[in-house]
């Protein structure tokens, strides 16, 4: 059965998978969806005696239909490689009565890297399929993660060039020098002054820019995305859900047809929508639960059905959730309005002009298999010192948000439903926080001090990608005004 996508506002005719990924974002400005969510067409049970690989394969082929069978293996084999240093690329580790699902194991200990090492692979055949003589420019903006996943899945691809915006005092000081020490003829980092949604408005403008699409057309580019608007991001994500489960059931931990929870950190809300698309494929799952920081925008709207992004933006020590427009969101309002291309618009519409929007009470409705829940700056900590004291595990600052949330809602609900948590980065990755949550006497050091500590605390090896950018040079140092994003593509593509 071909699987075509719509526009979550319904301005352009339905396209093929490969069509979608190369696009990235719809004409109209809305997210490619498919019409219909696939169903698995294989036991879970057979699942579980299946490998990451062969999972990805069973799930992503009833998404991205217009493939072959050599074309999917191929862009599979090529992304679930020697990059990922532990051969099961996704495993479970339970610690304290919980599974942490560790999404962080890729190229740059991120969980962006599950997707982000196979689109790459999906972009150049759907170019091939497509017959696209023009260089794709992938037009990406980050608030930590995505950016270097990108820039490393990119990096020397032909037929491609990336170019990264992010936040300037919005990232932590190792994910800003993983991006700016990235090499790759193809490879540019910006810099801006504001914040990610910031760059991700300017992101946006610039794809629904028709005569800058005509401009960069005349010398031979066309844009697409590697953020988690494009569909060739959110199909690989859908694997890891569906694996995690697999594995409990083969090894004994889930009986058949048990129901888990999974509780995800989101700010962008793609991560958590593959969990969704995963339920919705026949995965047993009972609750969504949604993680947030204290940018709790997403928290505040599963909570009153009101969207609201007039408010203050927080710099947290889990930046990749500093987010105040999750624009995954657009595919569930779509979802939960009916499949509504009309109602999508005007909600996004609102969005827009009024920063905020109100969903109806049938659509409240439509999300119960979500629970919003949020943890503050102290609440993170007092979760990183927690666990590790019990345990001796270390996580990261975003993955202590979702087990912060998850504690408080297990004590509030009672529910002992079975749960995975998505464990979404290496704690090498923000090692000044993690460190000062176990110990605040580790505050006067400096970075790369505190990394070999947590390497020693945690008993664990420092990851190649922190390794490699010790001595690293600078190679990107670009800052540009909001304004000015445009003009600087402009001048990175020589754009006459």
């Amino acid at each position: 059965m071909e699987i075509l996508y719509q526009s979550t506002r319904g301005g352009q005719e339905p396209v093929r998978a490969s069509e979608a990924i190369l696009k990235g974002l719809a004409e109209d400005g809305g997210l490619f969806v498919p019409e219909k969510i696939p169903k698995l067409d294989i036991s879970l049970k057979q699942l579980g005696d299946m490998n990451y690989k062969e999972v990805a394969y069973q799930v992503m082929k009833l998404f991205l239909t217009d493939f072959t069978e050599d074309e999917l293996k191929n862009c599979i084999d090529r992304a679930y490689d020697k990059k990922f240093d532990n051969e099961l690329i996704a495993p479970l580790v339970e610690k304290d009565g919980v599974w942490y699902l560790e999404l962080f194991h890729g190229a740059t200990i991120a969980f962006k890297d599950m997707a982000l090492s196979i689109l790459p692979h999906l972009l150049t055949t759907s170019a091939k399929k497509n017959h696209v003589e023009n260089e794709i420019v992938i037009l990406t903006a980050t608030s930590g993660d995505t950016g270097k996943a990108a820039l490393a899945g990119f990096a020397d691809v032909e037929g491609t060039s990336i170019i990264v915006f992010y936040p300037k005092n919005g990232v932590s000081r190792v994910q800003e020098r993983q991006m700016v020490t990235q090499k790759g003829k193809n490879t540019s980092v910006v810099g801006i002054t504001g914040n990610f949604d910031d760059a991700q408005n300017g992101v946006k403008a610039m794809f629904g820019n028709k005569e800058l699409a005509e401009k960069m057309n005349a010398n031979g580019y066309q844009f697409s995305s590697a953020n988690s608007i494009n569909i060739g991001r959110l199909v690989p994500q859908v694997v890891y859900y569906v694996y995690a489960y697999t594995r409990l059931l083969k090894n004994g931990k889930l009986a058949e047809g048990e129901k888990i929870n999974f509780v995800v950190p989101t700010g962008n809300f793609g991560n958590i929508l593959a969990a969704y698309y995963a339920k919705n494929m026949g995965l047993p799952v009972e609750k969504l639960i949604c993680a947030s920081n204290e940018n709790k925008v997403l928290f505040d709207f599963f909570e009153t059905g009101i969207y609201d992004r007039n408010r203050e933006f927080i710099l947290t020590t889990s930046p990749s959730m500093d987010i105040l427009i999750s624009s995954n969101l657009e595919r569930l309002i779509y979802k939960i309005a009916g499949e509504d291309a009309d109602k999508t618009r005007e909600l996004m519409k609102s969005l827009s002009s009024k920063g905020k929007y109100t969903i109806t009470d049938t659509m409240k409705a439509g999300m119960k298999d979500f629970v919003g829940g949020y943890a503050t700056e102290e609440e993170c900590a007092a979760e990183i010192r927690r666990l590790y004291e019990k345990t001796g595990y270390v996580m990261d600052t975003h993955t202590a948000v979702a087990s912060a949330v998850y504690a408080a809602y297990r004590k509030e609900s009672g529910d002992k439903t079975k749960t995975v948590i998505a464990s979404t980065a290496s704690p090498y990755k923000f090692a000044n926080s993690v460190m000062q949550a176990i110990d605040e006497s580790f505050k006067e050091m400096e970075d790369f001090a505190l990394i070999d500590e947590l390497s020693s605390t945690s008993g664990t090896r420092i990851p190649n990608a922190i390794e490699e950018i010790r001595t690293a040079p600078v190679v990107h140092d670009t800052v540009c005004e909001t304004k000015d994003m445009q003009k600087t593509v402009e001048a990175i593509l020589r754009l006459s």
